[in-house]
């Protein structure tokens, strides 16, 4: 089959690997009709997370139909058009059996090569996976839609681990892709105001056309002041920070009313610097949101009933063949691109 391979630090290459086979009761083999670039494949591009170590077929945010299934698989059958976790849990832990998968003690990510484990992914016209992070895609849903199930389902589930309460205010520091979804599913949660800090302008538009009241420029002075100002509050109370830098952070927490929350999306930096002193003397608590754990129904749901806007974030539809001309386009900021989805196979 072809695939897109990481051959080395900084060179992707189209070429012909060996088709992935069914070796499990409970495999299910797929055909990939859909496949988006995340932005951690783009850091893994030059190696600095050290999560893509070459050679290595990345990419995990993918859509298909089954091809083949294992003798014990009974949820999905051939033809069912279908989507998937990025996260293979074990489904035996202490974790999983509690449901919060996402923090499984022997989880694997499709599309990672680290020190402990390789797994290939989906910039490949196929992919093996275990039926039971499997969801099928419903009526209405297109296979480009579908593939980026897996970061909406990221924000739904920042979302969904933040207690938030008719009325609160939301503010969402960073308005990139993660930014914009947490932006549509959280003015589902809330009458009060959704607010957009980004520093980007174009950006700042793409927050209020997702579902933002307002858009704030963290580089603009007292932009605090303004934010209270326009809408007669202390400080937020409920802050979302989907870049994960130290300058983003601390402003996440200049904003955060007293009491009030701040959940941790972003993680672009291994470490930050903390303010300590503002989190403990104003009483702010710390959410840390990681990866998902059973947020796809309620996400492809929404997209099916138009809830939630994805397609509308994809900026370019291309083929596999073209994806490393595509990765050193983001990779370099050559173009103002928010989503590219590769098509491995005709949908």
């Amino acid at each position: 089959m072809k695939a897109l391979v990481l051959d080395s630090y900084m060179h992707m290459v189209y070429t012909d690997v060996k088709k992935p086979e069914i070796r499990n009761p409970d495999d299910v083999l797929i055909s990939i009709k859909a496949s988006a670039i995340c932005g951690s494949d783009i850091h893994g591009y030059d190696g600095s997370t050290g999560r893509r170590q070459p050679p290595v077929i990345m990419g995990h945010e993918a859509s298909g139909i089954v091809v083949a299934a294992g003798e014990s698989v009974e949820s999905v059958r051939t033809g069912d058009r279908v989507t998937f976790d990025s996260t293979i849990s074990c489904g035996t832990c202490t974790y999983c059996k509690s449901g919060r998968v996402n923090l499984c003690d022997f989880r694997r990510v499709v599309g990672v090569s680290c020190d402990e484990y390789r797994m290939d992914g989906t910039f490949a016209e196929y992919i093996v996976v275990p039926e039971r992070i499997i969801y099928k895609i419903p009526e209405g849903v297109s296979f480009v839609e579908a593939a980026l199930t897996e970061p909406a389902s990221v924000a739904a589930h920042a979302v969904n681990i933040t207690p938030i309460h008719l009325n609160e205010s939301i503010a969402v520091v960073g308005s990139g892709l993660i930014g914009l979804l947490i932006i549509q599913i959280a003015r589902t949660m809330t009458s009060g105001p959704v607010i957009a800090i980004e520093p980007d302008p174009s950006r700042r538009e793409s927050a209020l056309a997702f579902g933002a009241d307002a858009s704030f420029d963290p580089n603009e002075e007292g932009y605090q002041n303004r934010i209270n100002e326009t809408y007669g509050i202390s400080g937020v109370d409920r802050v979302f920070e989907a870049v994960g830098v130290t300058s983003s952070i601390k402003g996440a927490l200049r904003v955060v009313k007293k009491g009030g929350s701040l959940t941790l999306v972003g993680n672009i930096s291994p470490t930050i610097e903390l303010p300590l002193q503002s989190v403990v003397t104003r009483e702010i608590t710390l959410y840390g949101s990681c990866a998902i754990s059973g947020e796809y129904p309620a996400v492809l749901s929404m997209m099916q009933n138009k809830t939630l806007d994805v397609l509308s974030l994809v900026s370019v539809t291309d083929s596999l063949e073209n994806g490393p001309s595509w990765f050193d386009i983001l990779y370099h900021k050559r173009q103002n691109v928010l989503k590219v989805v590769l098509t491995p196979q005709e949908a």
